[in-house]
């Protein structure tokens, strides 16, 4: 969870704002859900509608994401969901990570893009089933990791967000992220990083 935050943070405002969001393209013109990046090379983000709501919809189960709201990374609706979920595709980071977030999520998010706080207790839920990378494991709104460090790649994993302090006995660094972490420990956005696969 990286500071992709912050352009999905923005994204996720613009969710709010939305009032026109097109609708999908049809079941037929929907490419095959990307498979995670190789950790190697950077990967080309998604561009055409379709191929943006199939990455979108990579990050969560069907069940969630077939009725979630999707939305571009310019803040532009792709598909008006029913569900209370929000999924975003795959964007400016070094690897995949698309995301679908609850609406909880969805509000820590926009707190985290306003350098705000989040509500408290308001427990938050996201998928990223493509994996991710993070620029930063202690500083929220770091762009690009640390000098003479690497980005950090967790592979797919869900994060329960908002949960206050109540992390103890979790690992506090990324050391390894094929492990249960906690990232952003010490901040109002620390979370708990839960690998799947």
């Amino acid at each position: 969870m990286s500071l992709r935050f912050l352009p999905v943070g923005a994204l996720l405002a613009g969710l709010v704002a939305c009032s026109s969001p097109q609708p999908a393209p049809p079941a037929e013109s929907k490419p095959a859900a990307p498979a995670p990046a190789a950790a190697t090379a950077p990967v080309t983000p998604p561009t055409t509608d379709a191929e943006l709501i199939a990455s979108a919809r990579s990050a969560a189960p069907e069940s969630i994401s077939k009725d979630a709201t999707i939305t571009t990374w310019d803040m532009r609706g792709l598909h008006v969901g029913t569900n209370g979920w929000t999924c975003v595709p795959d964007g400016p980071s070094p690897h995949v990570d698309p995301m679908c977030v609850d609406k909880n999520g969805t509000d820590w998010m926009m707190a985290l893009m306003h350098k705000g706080k989040p509500e408290k207790d308001k427990l938050g839920f996201a998928y990223m089933l493509q994996g991710g990378s993070d620029a930063s494991n202690t500083d929220p709104y770091a762009a690009e990791p640390p000098a003479g460090h690497k980005w950090i790649e967790t592979g797919p994993h869900v994060m329960i967000m908002n949960a206050g302090d109540r992390f103890a006995g979790y690992p506090t660094t990324a050391d390894d992220p094929s492990k249960p972490y906690v990232m952003w420990p010490g901040t109002p956005f620390a979370h708990l990083m839960i690998p799947v696969k």
